[in-house]
């Protein structure tokens, strides 16, 4: 039981957790060696904030942000993927070496879809109802568990009919992304059931609000809770671990891959 560790390079100033510590290209590119230094095999570039109540940016500011980047962290070696939700600056990156999509809205960019199958990337499709500035006005599910993977299931539909190979989808739960505490608690219990859907699943937990809600924690507190709940998405099923805090949740991986067999 094997689960990469996808290290977060956040090109923002307004991320909830480390926002502006790395907006400058050669921050950001240091910042990306360290995390592979650290144990981290896949480097998730954003240059748009996704937090809750967070503002769209635009597509030029998004490519400014990203694009050197993404280059540079390719040209060393470095497997990348761009986290955006805008066709034009995923194919942008794709093109420069990117290799995976990661893609909070599911492909709702109409384009989406086509940039992803014309060049063959892989692509992550998470649960986000509305946007962040809207995703947390008093989000309601049936079955938490249910509903999230209905939707899933929906929109792989549309990525394979797109031209998406379904060997190059992976699956988020979005958690934290429009989500009460009780939810996000029922998805990591429940994860299980969303590997039915035969993809891999990527979970990130990583220094997130329900973490703080639990144990009381500021968010540069949260390595504790964003450890305990990624070894036990790894328990369920979980095949990719979005996190900030690489060493330490690599550190934390080994024992737990060690013990779980």
């Amino acid at each position: 039981m094997n689960a990469k560790l996808m290290g977060v390079v956040n090109v923002t100033p307004d991320s909830f957790s480390d926002g502006g510590l790395f907006l400058e290209p050669e921050a950001a590119i240091a910042h990306g060696g360290q995390l592979v230094r650290d144990g981290a095999e896949i480097l998730d570039v954003g240059g748009e904030s996704t937090r809750p109540g967070a503002e769209p940016v635009g597509e030029a500011v998004e490519l400014e942000r990203t694009q050197p980047v993404v280059a540079d962290l390719e040209a060393l070696g470095h497997t990348v993927s761009i986290d955006t939700s805008k066709a034009a600056v995923a194919a942008a990156a794709i093109d420069v070496g990117a290799e995976i999509v990661n893609d909070v809205t599911a492909l709702r960019d109409p384009e989406m879809a086509a940039v992803c199958a014309e060049r063959g990337a892989t692509v992550v499709l998470m649960h986000m109802p509305g946007d962040p500035r809207t995703m947390q006005d008093e989000p309601r599910y049936g079955d938490v568990v249910e509903d999230v993977k209905a939707f899933l299931a929906a929109r792989i539909e549309v990525a394979v009919a797109a031209g998406v190979e379904e060997e190059r989808i992976w699956l988020d739960p979005g958690i934290g992304f429009g989500k009460t505490l009780e939810h996000n608690l029922e998805l990591l219990r429940r994860l299980g059931e969303l590997r039915e859907l035969g993809r891999p699943l990527v979970v990130g937990t990583s220094r997130k609000s329900f973490i703080g809600k639990v144990d009381g924690s500021p968010v540069e507190e949260r390595t504790g809770g964003t450890i305990a709940s990624s070894v036990l998405a790894l328990a369920a099923g979980a095949d990719v671990l979005r996190v900030h805090d690489v060493a330490e949740m690599a550190r934390a991986l080994r024992v737990a891959e060690a013990v779980l067999g």
